[in-house]
């Protein structure tokens, strides 16, 4: 099978498009057949070697949609021919036509999107649901500020928070504004422009997808007891009790029953993917290139196959 491996960490051009054994599902694991694979900046950061301790060589890629050609010993789960999405394990694999993982990392995708859509959700899905809900409690008539709403992360978080009832406020360039308010965000702030500091405080939640100065300063826009949750920036020492806060660095978890909450929220039409780029799996290099932009809007996604439907 054709897949995009690493063997050694560096810039784009340590991507390679090869040819591979197609794996077997071990106990509880099932094999899929990938039809689209997401792009995250999580992988180019693996593929920079950002992460240390990570074994090579490396089949890259995280976030898959596809179907389930065979199930291992013991697995009930899944069966055959289901439709299914999943966050992968580092290593297994989600950049080649077929990959293994555990039953409890996929769910059936949504019904009413296709294959590329759904490969736009698992790892993007889950950080802003875990960031939102399973850390910052976030709950009707709160309010949260998105920082990098326009992106991955963000265009989940903005369209989660809005369904569940919150007031949303987004950083994006004043291009994204018309777009952010068309998927939910009550306000928009451009950062190139104004200064969120100045224009925003008493705020429940803070969800910050950029780090930096950003992060920095987002510490006295929230309320006392208000929730800092950074995907990206480590908190410092002593900080949250310097403002009266409570703050956490996500670490995204894969997990197929949330991922079950999101597609059926999708099904329920309350909130779409957001795909702006799909490329062929054999441009893995120019799919890294993009994201490590960092100007990207919404999800980029590698089609490995045609989809079937």
């Amino acid at each position: 099978m054709k897949a995009i491996k690493i063997y050694e960490f560096g810039g784009p051009d340590v991507l390679r498009y090869e040819d591979i054994p197609k794996p077997k599902p071990g106990p509880g694991e099932i094999l899929i057949r990938i039809i689209a694979a997401g792009v995250n900046p999580i992988d180019w950061k693996i593929r920079s070697g950002y992460i240390s301790g990570l074994p090579l060589p490396m089949i890259m890629g995280l976030d898959v949609a596809g179907i389930v050609e065979a199930v291992g010993q013991g697995e009930t789960s899944f069966q055959p021919g289901d439709e299914i999405f999943a966050k992968v394990s580092i290593g297994q694999g989600g950049y080649a036509e077929y990959t293994v993982t555990s039953s409890t990392q996929a769910a059936k995708k949504p019904r009413s999107i296709g294959f590329v859509e759904s490969a736009a959700i698992p790892t993007a899905g889950l950080a802003a649901w875990q960031s939102l809900f399973d850390i910052a409690g976030l709950e009707s008539g709160q309010s949260v500020l998105i920082h990098g709403a326009a992106g991955g992360v963000g265009t989940f978080a903005v369209q989660f928070a809005k369904w569940k009832g919150a007031h949303v406020i987004g950083t994006a360039s004043s291009k994204n504004a018309e777009f952010l308010r068309s998927i939910g965000s009550d306000e928009v702030i451009d950062y190139r422009n104004q200064r969120f500091e100045e224009i925003v405080n008493n705020l429940d939640v803070v969800l910050d997808t950029i780090g930096g100065d950003t992060f920095e300063k987002s510490w006295k826009v929230l309320k006392p007891g208000g929730f800092l949750v950074s995907t990206v920036a480590s908190i410092p020492e002593g900080m949250p009790q310097k403002y009266g806060v409570r703050a956490k660095t996500l670490m995204t978890q894969a997990d197929g029953r949330e991922l079950a909450q999101i597609a059926a929220i999708i099904d329920e039409q309350k909130i779409k993917p957001i795909v702006t780029t799909v490329l062929p799996l054999a441009d893995a290099k120019k799919a890294h290139e993009m994201s490590e932009s960092r100007h990207t809007r919404g999800k980029i996604v590698l089609r490995v196959a045609e989809d079937p439907r």
